[in-house]
């Protein structure tokens, strides 16, 4: 690409304009198809999807929104503009990312800033400036945390699988439920308090307030995970107190997927970028381009400067929601829910609602439908096969304005063709004892491991216990004939794990599959216990 070709040129910018208008007049800038879109094809942006087909990959138009796995929200054609011109030039990345900080303090009216890697990346740079500071003997001696303050409190009920950008520091969680535990939590070894956004909700045991107070009564500094919200000015959780706060640049700032911003105390920042990249910490990998720190800054000038119109989005994205509730509820027994946003940091989402005793088709087969179908479309419902809900959620973020009404059009095949009401199937009777203890052997894609199961059915139901190497959980399931499924959740850290069994049972053997949620798929073979 020659360098006086830009990303997006004048020409394909002004047409963007004129296909962003949506009702009561309102323009937003993003980019729209260069073609007519057809319900039989993927509307085209940029270049075309090419750039994924020649490596055997195929886009989506993407329901999910803010998902990760899926790419993240849809990027702001500035944004893009801004990353391909930061491409051709070297800069110093100190420097760079002291300009960053402060034009990003600046524009959200905060003490500091940083870009990270996206937030557990800006929550794992937090807890090591927490842990380490500025001490280089500090930072090359973690994730040992012999002698070192090593302790950081959480709530039990903001606890997630996100924990582990704090727990990969080498640190212990220290779990909190209750004011009276908070209160007796803070050691000598305690480094940090954290939580979840949810930390700041009302009807928890405690408030953010207290929380806060509490950390500071022991110099204790506060970090939040707000990934999935908006930066209001003001902060709406500095202003109560928190030291830091965690941004995802690919949600609804809709910068870089893998960006963030750190934001807060302007000690904490910067020794929080002192051990990332591109010094030689732990961090070092959690890595940012120049190309993201210059749009991240782009995302955050968009929104402050007033280029961008929230309020102009909520609307579009609700006329959208509008059409596909139009679409579908020509379906009898089909309807839609447009769910509003509880404060201004996120944004409307919606419902499309069946009723099963009419349309006998489940959300996991109606989101395998749209995934499998041209073009594609990724749903919540495609995330999980087994979903036998009758309703599915939609979220607007990622999509661009010409993907609604394929989106609609899909969906209202669908559900129109479905079959009716399904007869409720009746299971054989069991054929074998699944009653008792059970030694499994998994075999995973690396690795093997010994789990164990007991099992105490009644008729086609199973219910039970299970234990890992680290877990515990309840089982339930079903036999079917001589073909069983059962599935457990359990709880390690702030992470649930699920294993779900099929197979088939064959005197005192059991052999089958375990599916291991997004660690994929293990294989097994399970001998009862005499």
């Amino acid at each position: 690409m020659k360098s006086k070709k830009p990303h997006l040129t004048d020409l394909n910018r002004r047409r963007l304009l004129l296909a962003g208008a949506v009702a009561g007049g309102v323009t937003l800038a993003r980019p729209g198809s260069l073609r007519a879109a057809t319900a039989k094809s993927l509307p085209i942006r940029g270049s075309g999807p090419d750039i994924y087909s020649l490596m055997g990959v195929k886009p989506f138009i993407n329901c999910t929104s803010t998902y990760t796995i899926n790419g993240g929200s849809a990027m702001l054609p500035e944004v893009i503009e801004a990353m391909s011109r930061a491409a051709y030039y070297p800069v110093n990345f100190d420097e760079l990312m002291e300009g960053a900080g402060k034009r990003l303090a600046e524009l959200l009216q905060a003490e500091s800033a940083m870009v990270s890697s996206g937030t557990a990346g800006a929550i794992t740079c937090a807890t090591l400036a927490c842990v380490a500071g500025g001490d280089p003997e500090k930072m090359q001696q973690l994730p040992d945390t012999t002698g070192l303050k090593n302790e950081v409190i959480v709530p039990r009920w903001s606890r997630s699988v996100y924990d582990h950008a704090v727990r990969s520091t080498g640190v212990k969680m220290v779990e909190v439920q209750t004011l009276e535990d908070l209160q007796r939590a803070f050691t000598s070894k305690t480094a940090m308090a954290t939580a979840q956004v949810n930390m700041a909700a009302d009807g928890n045991p405690f408030t953010l307030e207290q929380f806060v107070a509490e950390a500071h009564k022991h110099g204790v500094p506060v970090v939040l995970d707000v990934a999935d919200r908006l930066p209001l000015v003001p902060n709406p959780y500095l202003s109560r107190g928190a030291d830091l706060v965690a941004y995802s640049g690919g949600k609804i700032i809709r910068g870089p997927q893998t960006a963030g911003i750190l934001l807060g105390r302007k000690d904490l920042i910067s020794a929080a970028f002192m051990n990332s990249a591109p010094h030689h910490a732990f961090a070092r990998a959690m890595k940012v381009s120049k190309e993201e720190i210059v749009g991240m800054v782009k995302a955050i000038e968009m929104l402050r400067t007033g280029k961008r119109n929230r309020d102009a989005e909520d609307k579009e994205w609700r006329a959208w929601f509008l059409h596909i509730t139009n679409t579908v509820s020509k379906i009898p027994g089909v309807s839609g829910e447009i769910i509003e946003p509880k404060d201004k940091q996120y944004y409307p989402t919606m419902k499309v609602v069946w009723d099963k005793n009419k349309i006998g088709i489940t959300a996991g087969e109606v989101g395998q439908a749209l995934l499998n179908g041209e073009p594609r479309i990724m749903t919540h419902a495609g995330l999980q096969e087994s979903n036998q809900s009758s309703e599915m959620l939609l979220r607007p973020v990622a999509m661009w304005a010409d993907e609604y009404k394929i989106v609609a059009d899909r969906i209202h095949e669908i559900l129109s063709k479905a079959p009716g009401p399904r007869p409720k199937s009746q299971p054989a009777a069991p054929i074998g004892q699944l009653a008792g203890t059970w030694e499994a052997d998994l075999t995973f894609k690396v690795g093997t491991a010994r789990h164990s199961f007991q099992l105490t059915p009644a008729a086609n139901t199973i219910v039970g216990n299970y234990t890992g190497r680290l877990v515990k959980g309840p089982i339930k399931g079903q036999i079917d004939g001589s073909n069983f499924e059962f599935s457990t959740s359990c709880r390690y850290e702030g992470t649930s794990l699920h294993y779900t069994y099929k197979g088939t049972l064959d005197g005192d053997r059991l052999t089958g599959t375990v599916d291991l949620g997004e660690y994929g798929q293990a294989t097994f073979t399970a001998t009862r216990r005499s």
